[in-house]
């Protein structure tokens, strides 16, 4: 039995010798292409026309060699990224010890020990996914090149392929665009600034994180006097120097946003090099018209915003094609080279009223009709902590009977929370994860009134699927990507789902349309050349305004507040904010001749706004709106 075992361990590490003397021997990196520079083609991305949106291409036209980098660079990022990089083999094998302990024990790779051979083999041959395999991957390839390439070597082709944000790789071109110097001019500042990108692009670049770059730039630095690479004075100066950069971002600060998301959507699929070297064409669905359109409108009100109310207000827009869930028009902020923060797809912010669509859409599919009365009143909720709350309207004003279609277009707070306990907390929970919101509803009284937090992304395909008829699009922004010789190597699989009955979304058109009507008949500079339906949306303290609507052909979302949340003040309305946007971009776009949906099983019905009652009346809304007739949908 002795022998067996003894026999079977010889025998098993015989195996594991073979297998690693196989990985150790395997060729990993085709080492002809480390010269292929000269030959790169950039990527184009194209609108849905087919004209040119934006190009990837290496801003790196004069790659240093080794005996043209002044020491002091290489000094700052040795002491930045790898102390013992001219000591080991190619792994710091005490750092991989420690990230192996650290990832068995999360059962995912969340640390890393990336020596600067290991980073170059990760950046120029692998993907970026973070994965054991990858990992492995990575320590073999590190192993090859220190076997076939020198030091110097390993640091020249690291240094001419870091990336420093902006389309810009290699620290000559980093320096021509940070400060439109030459690499040999540096000061140790600006080496130290250099070395404290790799970390993170987007969180260190001097390029959109200044205050960031430049407190790493002073931990580098003293790193640098710790190890003996400059003096105390000289570190000291160095600290002092301020972080200036120019003012580089190139383009349309705003569109930045779509072109960056893409950027980094086809680096996760193909990786850097096969982005900005083997000229991929990136087809999307934007439409360049509507894009300046939505950039022209957005900046207009938010800009005016800032500069009458002294303020720092943010958002985004985005807008659908109501039948196939392509993204026409996307805007991210209002500047990206001073935020780069995507509010399109990144930010979650309470809907709000914009949420009342989704829950009167609900009451329709349990039965309930449009021309139901309820009542605003004063009530309370003792809820599950023992407090009480009582919910009140916008104007602060109790108006007693009303029909749902009137509670809807004056977004009535009581009548929406006495609805939503009416349908059942769980039961109306339940129906929004049908929308794919990534947050769930919050099983409280207070959900009727918005709380749930939502991207302008998941918010527009929600709306946008009353508009198509009950069915849910996913939205969507890369219609498909070819290589330089034409070979398609992804196409969007666009995927629906039936959310809501046709005549629920039919009655929903209608119910929704009451309230753009009086917009309509407001407004004095022109309207849109289509029919439309709408909703505003604001949470408390107007830290978020909303407003969300279609036309036949194109659904908008637009949210406009501060970044970080806080109120923009109790005279702050989403008519004033968010509507005002998505009107001045919908009259500058042109809409197809198309009407809405509707059901043809349904018939129309005129009512009394207040009673519910049939026939010709006037009813006043509680703010002194007038309408001579109230038609709804119902069921024959």
């Amino acid at each position: 039995m002795v022998k067996k075992i003894v026999f079977g361990c010889f025998f098993l590490c015989c195996l594991g010798l073979g297998a690693l003397c196989y990985l150790l021997e395997k060729e990993w990196v085709n080492f002809s292409q480390l010269g292929y520079y000269s030959q790169a083609k950039p990527s184009i991305v194209l609108d849905d026309e087919g004209r040119e949106l934006a190009r990837f291409e290496l801003d790196r036209r004069d790659p240093v060699t080794y005996d043209k980098i002044p020491d002091i660079i290489v000094k700052a990022f040795i002491a930045a990224e790898d102390h013992r990089f001219f000591e080991h083999p190619g792994i710091s094998f005490k750092g991989i010890i420690r990230s192996f302990l650290v990832n068995f024990y999360h059962g995912r790779v969340v640390q890393g020990a990336s020596t600067i051979t290991q980073q170059l083999a990760r950046g120029m041959f692998l993907y970026h996914d973070r994965t054991i395999w990858r990992k492995i991957q990575e320590v073999f390839i590190a192993f090859q090149l220190e076997r076939q390439l020198s030091k110097e070597q390993i640091l020249e082709l690291y240094l001419n392929n870091i990336y420093f944000g902006q389309g810009t790789y290699g620290i000559e071109a980093a320096c021509r665009r940070f400060w439109n110097i030459s690499l040999s001019d540096v000061t140790t500042a600006q080496a130290a600034t250099l070395a404290a990108v790799p970390a993170s692009a987007f969180l260190y670049s001097p390029l959109n994180a200044p205050c960031s770059a430049k407190k790493r730039r002073n931990v580098i630095i003293a790193t640098m006097q710790r190890l003996g690479f400059i003096g105390e004075r000289e570190a000291l100066k160095a600290k002092d120097e301020k972080l200036v950069v120019l003012d580089s971002a190139q383009g349309n600060p705003i569109r930045l946003y779509i072109i960056e998301w893409i950027r980094v959507w086809a680096e996760s699929l193909w990786g850097r090099e096969a982005l900005y070297r083997q000229g991929l064409r990136i087809q999307t669905t934007i439409n360049s018209d509507m894009q300046t359109a939505a950039e022209k409108s957005f900046n207009a009100v938010v800009a005016k915003m800032n500069k009458e109310m002294e303020g720092n207000f943010n958002g985004g827009l985005i807008s659908l094609d109501t039948a196939t869930g392509k993204i026409r028009a996307a805007v991210g902020g209002l500047n990206f080279k001073a935020s780069q923060f995507n509010r399109t797809f990144q930010a979650y912010r309470q809907m709000g009223s914009a949420f009342k669509p989704l829950l009167f859409a609900y009451a329709l599919e349990r039965g309930v009709e449009l021309d139901q009365v309820m009542i605003d009143e004063p009530f309370e909720l003792e809820l599950a902590n023992g407090q009480s709350w009582a919910p009140r309207n916008w104007h602060r004003r109790f108006e007693g009977p009303m029909t749902l279609v009137r509670a809807l277009t004056v977004s009535n707070n009581v009548i929406s929370v006495k609805l939503f306990l009416d349908l059942g907390i769980p039961e109306v929970v339940s129906w929004m994860r049908r929308f794919n919101f990534k947050n769930e509803l919050p099983p409280y009284p207070s959900a009727a009134l918005g709380t749930i937090e939502a991207t302008l992304e998941e918010t527009s395909a929600a709306f946008n699927s009353i508009v198509n008829g009950g069915v849910l699009i996913k939205p969507y922004l890369v219609e498909w990507v070819k290589d330089c010789w034409g070979k398609k190597l992804w196409m969007a699989e666009p995927k629906s789902t039936r959310v809501m009955s046709r005549t629920t979304a039919s009655k929903m058109i209608n119910a929704l349309s009451h309230r753009m009507e009086l917009n309509k008949k407001r407004t004095k500079d022109g309207w849109i050349d289509a029919q439309s339906i709408g909703k505003t949306g604001s949470t408390n303290g107007a830290a978020t305004t909303w407003f969300v609507g279609a036309t036949p052909s194109f659904t908008t979302a637009v949210y406009v507040g501060r970044d970080d949340n806080k109120p923009m003040g109790s005279r702050v309305y989403a008519s004033a904010t968010a509507y005002p946007i998505w009107l001045e971009f919908n009259k500058a776009i042109l809409h197809p001749k198309k009407e809405f949906y509707i059901d043809p099983s349904l018939h129309s019905v005129t009512i009394d706004w207040v009673t519910g009652q049939s026939g010709n009346y006037t009813s006043v809304l509680g703010y002194g709106d007038v309408l001579q007739k109230v038609a709804i949908l119902k069921d024959l």
